[in-house]
């Protein structure tokens, strides 16, 4: 065809980006009054749906690697393995950091605490978590995860994302792409971060994409709220703008989106109408949502001394809690600190206790109200630490390095089963034994509780139908399963 196209044709990309636009339609619809409850109806359910056993998760990460050995993982054997060299048996062709690699030798350390057993079920973990352990009986141990990522961000944006490269959608925004929001005043997917005790100038970084939408339509990102007087920037009206001014604002602002939208066909146009719309309510939601002088004394108590300074593990806790009660589907908390290379036993200690009171605390207040059946509790790092020494045995200072070929996390609520440990590691909490659980299974498990296929959950982007699990198959962990 020659000549000046009509002046009202498409161009090419906007042509082939309105020919998408069904998707990304059907990913705004949980977005817009009226039309979240299509999608949640069963009759139009799609394919990657099925029943759920969970509504909502909190998912307690803890970032920088907590010590499966010291923690979760006991073996017996460790006590009299304390000093002696790692054989090269158990060590094999194990990938380790750049920090011990030159080392010339690699003696195995015990836990700094000796375990015991909780609970009816027995279940054993450190003297360190006795908060923790007063909830055994509600906990599913996992005690045979792996990963192949040995360092920081790539292991934590593997977990996160399901690829340790960058520009994947984070497990939160595959959630609220597929189930849209239960709270229209409220974003569907939260976070929230802390500063633990045990590295506090030093702890790694967590960057942003962490909880980014990826290829998933911008409105599917995880919304952060800070500590302070404004939880999120940008959210307050100008000086001098009043609520009626701001809707008038908003709605001229959407009628030309709404022209653009039809003029380009671009799908992010409309996931843009859809943010403005949240901020405004959020204006409301937020600061309600946050004021914790309405909660009783007790509730301070029950989560420790921490919980009433803004930005601590505990206090973020108590806000999760809120926000679960408010149907917030998708709630995160990123704690940093746990990367102990040196002061093992003091910086462990320090971490425990921002998190062990404040994580039992948030599982009974889900009991308490009835919540912890169909809400999933996920606590876990990127990895775990090895059992040999970083630095000299004999110095206070030792630590432990990086770990991924088994590591420990526990789940509770959400249709898994409590009062048990899953998988086995050997002798020197070093090799998997028994019910291997890679990250991927383990995603796929939380999605499966939300009653979602993650090999069906799909979207297409660069000429893949990609999944949240990645193109590696990955499989649901039966054997947990309530």
């Amino acid at each position: 065809m020659t000549g000046t196209p009509p002046r009202d044709a498409l161009p090419r990309r906007a042509f082939l980006r309105q020919a998408l636009g069904g998707l990304g339609a059907v990913a705004f619809a949980p977005r817009l009054p009226g039309l979240g409850m299509l999608q949640n109806s069963a009759d139009a359910a799609p394919g990657y749906r099925k029943p759920a056993k969970a509504k909502r998760v909190v998912y307690l990460f803890q970032s920088g690697g907590p010590s499966h050995i010291d923690l979760f993982d006991p073996s017996p054997r460790l006590e009299e393995l304390h000093g002696t060299e790692l054989p090269d048996s158990i060590r094999g062709e194990q990938r380790i950091t750049g920090m011990t690699s030159g080392q010339a030798s690699f003696p195995c350390v015990k836990p700094i605490r000796p375990f015991k057993a909780y609970g009816e079920s027995g279940l054993e973990m450190s003297s360190l978590l006795e908060h923790t352990g007063g909830v055994a009986d509600r906990i599913c141990l996992l005690r045979a995860v792996h990963t192949e990522a040995i360092n920081h961000d790539p292991a934590v944006t593997f977990i996160q994302t399901g690829n340790q490269r960058l520009g994947y959608p984070s497990l939160g925004s595959w959630v609220d792409f597929a189930l849209g929001s239960s709270n229209p005043d409220l974003p569907s997917y939260m976070v929230l971060i802390s500063m633990g005790s045990g590295r506090p100038n030093d702890a790694q970084a967590l960057f942003s994409r962490l909880w980014s939408n990826g290829f998933l339509p911008s409105s599917h990102q995880g919304v952060q709220l800070r500590s302070g007087a404004d939880p999120v920037l940008y959210l307050s009206d100008p000086a001098g703008l009043d609520r009626r001014g701001r809707r008038a604002m908003l709605d001229a602002l959407a009628a030309l989106n709404r022209e653009e939208a039809e003029r380009s066909g671009d799908p992010e146009t409309d996931a843009r109408i859809a943010q403005y719309e949240m901020a405004y309510r959020m204006q409301a939601s937020v600061p309600e949502l946050m004021d914790l002088s309405t909660e009783p004394e007790s509730t301070f108590e029950r989560y420790g001394p921490d919980s009433r300074r803004p930005g601590s593990f505990a206090a973020n806790c108590i806000l999760a809690r809120r926000m679960l009660e408010r149907d917030v589907r998708f709630v995160q908390l990123f704690h940093r600190g746990w990367d102990q290379h040196g002061n093992l036993e003091r910086d462990l200690q320090l971490q425990v206790g921002d998190t062990d009171q404040p994580s039992a605390a948030l599982v009974q207040d889900l009991v308490e109200r009835g919540m912890l059946d169909d809400t999933l509790v996920v606590w876990g790092g990127e990895f775990g630490r090895s059992v040999y020494s970083q630095g000299d045995i004999s110095s206070p200072g030792h630590g432990r390095d990086h770990h991924g070929r088994c590591f420990s996390l526990w789940m509770a609520g959400g249709g898994v089963k409590g009062g048990m440990a899953h998988g086995e590691t050997d002798d020197f909490c070093f090799n998997i034994v028994d019910g291997g659980v890679h990250i991927r299974d383990l995603n796929a498990t939380i999605l499966h509780l939300l009653g979602l296929d993650h090999d069906r959950l799909t979207y297409p982007h660069l000429g893949l139908d990609q999944k949240p699990t990645g193109v590696i198959p990955a499989r649901v962990v039966t054997e947990i399963l309530a």
